[in-house]
This record gives structure tokens, C-alpha cells and sequence, in this order.
């Protein structure tokens, strides 16, 4: 995803786009899927969905707009979303999966995992470990020439071994653990690391390891839809005007996939939250406690952790963890509280700043279904 749009994204303070309690007063309320039609009318997205999550429900999916725009085919609950880089809090869970299994450590260094490369990485390359790539503190780049990697008969971890072996020689940007730097590189680096120690494609640990467990039954990867059928909601640029085509292929290289090419639908998505939600009172499925608080704390100074921004928010009562993703084509962004065991899911299918501010009203239209007094 691109960097400015996540930044802005994720800095606003959720959110402040509502009506006053005498403007309110003063007409009819409106139901949700009334304050999401008026939003996504207003930020000219084709479509507009979310759901507000505890740790004991999922709830029901707010909808509104259409598959594609200028279409009278209209999104329904359980339609499926691209989540882009919301993808990460997903492969840092699978990272912390196999730290409890003993495959890694927090502090495994890829020169400890790739030993027959270590003789040719730079000195400072062979020193990053999972901490930094999972946190944004490897010293690389935010992204390489993705589609480069995408040659026939190649399978997906031999492409993310070879974006490895292409780095092995180029000096880092900054030393290990120095500096703060959002980088989808290090995310698919990281899956070349699952890849290395457990003997299978990250696509495969995935489904094995988190979505099955979950339930999460319509979680896949790539660009959405059946390729020119409106069967799922297709992607549009920032202009608001629907892509050429869509499709699996309709999305970031399969390369980059632990950095940002998850979907599903949002009530599956909402499974994965409520687990980081439980996790977090020491009550998760998937992890231990002390897991859960590992990527919910960012290990250096700053806001990140792993997969997730940390920010301090007077609605969520302290802490607040939140990401957002695109694909440019896409947009999805999760906001969680822990203390108030509640997050809010929103997507659109559609990339661009008009796509981030309207998804953050929509955020505030469930927070203030959810929390009046907020």
C-alpha cells in the first residue's frame, strides 16, 4: 500500500465527522445503513460496509452501494474485501505461532536462518531478526520491483527467496533496530522466513494456521472476484472509476503476499479481530497471553508494534491498536479497543484519500452506535 495514504489513514484521531446532538434532535434518526449511504455518497465510494466486533459477538454487517460503479448490482453482507495491509497483523500472528512452537525466536537473525547465505549477506543484513522486520526496524526499503518476481513456473516462496538473495549485497538504510520505516519488504522477508523453517509456502500456513482454526471460510488471497463477473465487489481507482478488469491478478505481486494480499469477508475478518481482542485479556485461541501482548506492544520507541499501530484514544479508554490497507484499488482500515473489548471494521472498494476519510466516518458512525457517550 502506499505510504502517504496509510499515514494519513492511521494519524487522524477518529473520528470527527458527525452531526451535532441539536442537529440530530432535529430530524428523524438515522439507522446506520442510512449514515453509510450518506457517507459513501459523500466521498463518491461505489461501496461502503462494516461491523463492530466484541470479544463475545460479531456484529451484524452494515452494507451499502454497489459491486462496481455505474452498475445496479448491489454489495451484499457477505460479500468479500480486500484487506491489503491489514494483512500484516495476520503474518505477525503466524511469526508468533511459530515462536511458541519453538521454530523461531523474537531475536532469530536471518543469518541464523539462512546459513548458507550468510557468508555472502551484509554483515548488517545477517543482524536483522524478526523483531525488526515484524516492527518496521529492518533498515530496508518500504518496496522493490515487485512484478520483476512473477515468472512463470516459479512458485511463490522461490519468489520470495529470490527478493532475499537480491538484497543479500546492498547496504541497508539504516542499522537494525535504528530506525522506524514502513516497509512491505520486510513483511515478505519474513514470509520467506516461515517459508525456510517450516518447509511450506506462507499461502499454506495461513489456511492451516489461522483461518482454518478461525472458521474464517471465505479468507483466500489476490484481487477479487471471477474475472469480468460481478460476483464480488470490484476494484476502483481514487478517481472513483472502476478498474479495466478484476480478478485474482487484480492486485500487489503474489510476491509480496505477508505484507498485503488477504481477503475475506468482513464477518470472517471480524473472527481474526475478535480473537486479538480476547488475546489481549489472555483469552485468545490462537496464542498464549504473553503472545498477544508481544505484537500488541510496540518492542522500540514509536507507535508500532507488530502489525499494529499503538495510539493512546479517549474513546477506547487507553490504548487503541489500528492498521489500514490498500491496494490502491481497495481500501480497509480496523480500529480496537481492548479495554472497552470492541473494534470497527470498515471496507470500500475503492483506493485514494476520499476512500480513507470516508471509511473513518464510517468508523465513527459505529463508535457512536456502539459508545453514544463517546
Amino acid at each position: 500500500m502506499r505510504r502517504s495514504i496509510f499515514l494519513r489513514g492511521l494519524l487522524a484521531t477518529v473520528p470527527a465527522a458527525y452531526v451535532t446532538r441539536a442537529q440530530a434532535a432535529a430530524r428523524p434518526a438515522q439507522t446506520l445503513t442510512e449514515k453509510f449511504e450518506a457517507t459513501r455518497q459523500s466521498f463518491n465510494l461505489p461501496a461502503l460496509a462494516g461491523v463492530t466486533v466484541t470479544t463475545k459477538a460479531v456484529g451484524e454487517v452494515v452494507y451499502t452501494g454497489f459491486r462496481r460503479a455505474g452498475s445496479t448490482v448491489q454489495i451484499t453482507g457477505n460479500d468479500k474485501w480486500h484487506l491489503g495491509s491489514d494483512t500484516k497483523a495476520l503474518t505477525a500472528t503466524l511469526m508468533a505461532m511459530l515462536v511458541e512452537a519453538r521454530k523461531l525466536k523474537w531475536e532469530t537473525t536471518l543469518g541464523e536462518v539462512f546459513p548458507e547465505l550468510a557468508k555472502t549477506m551484509t554483515p548488517d543484513l545477517a543482524r536483522v531478526n524478526l523483531l525488526h522486520l515484524l516492527s518496521h526496524r529492518a533498515g530496508l526499503p518500504p518496496n522493490v520491483a515487485w512484478f520483476t518476481y512473477g515468472k512463470r513456473g516459479v512458485t511463490y516462496p522461490e519468489q520470495r527467496l529470490a527478493v532475499l538473495n537480491d538484497l543479500l549485497d546492498k547496504p541497508l538504510k539504516a542499522k537494525p533496530g535504528s530506525q522506524y520505516e514502513y516497509s512491505n519488504l520486510g513483511y515478505t522477508i519474513a514470509g520467506a522466513v516461515a517459508e525456510k523453517v517450516t518447509g511450506q509456502a506462507w499461502e499454506t500456513l495461513m489456511q492451516e494456521r489461522i483461518f482454518r482454526p478461525l472458521g474464517m471460510k471465505s479468507a483466500g488471497f489476490g484481487g477479487l472476484g471471477k474475472e469480468g463477473e460481478l460476483d464480488q465487489p470490484w476494484p476502483h481507482g481514487q478517481n472513483g472509476k472502476p478498474m479495466p478488469k478484476n480478478g485474482p491478478a487484480v492486485d500487489n505481486p503474489e510476491v509480496m503476499g505477508p505484507a498485503g494480499t488477504v481477503h475475506c469477508s468482513l464477518s470472517d475478518w471480524a473472527l481474526f479481530i475478535a480473537d486479538q481482542l480476547r488475546g489481549a485479556r489472555g483469552q485468545g485461541q490462537l496464542l498464549r497471553p504473553e503472545s498477544y501482548q508481544r505484537l500488541q506492544t510496540p518492542p522500540f520507541e514509536g507507535e508500532y508494534a507488530l502489525g499494529w499501530l499503538v495510539v493512546e484514544r479517549a474513546w477506547a479508554k487507553g490504548k487503541a491498536l489500528t492498521h489500514a490497507g490498500s491496494n490502491t484499488m481497495n481500501f480497509a482500515v480496523a480500529w480496537l479497543a481492548p479495554a472497552r473489548e470492541t473494534a470497527f471494521l470498515v471496507c470500500t472498494n475503492m483506493g485514494g484519500e476520499n476512500a480513507t476519510k470516508g471509511a473513518d466516518e464510517a468508523v465513527g458512525h459505529l463508535l457512536k452506535a456502539q459508545f453514544p457517550s463517546s
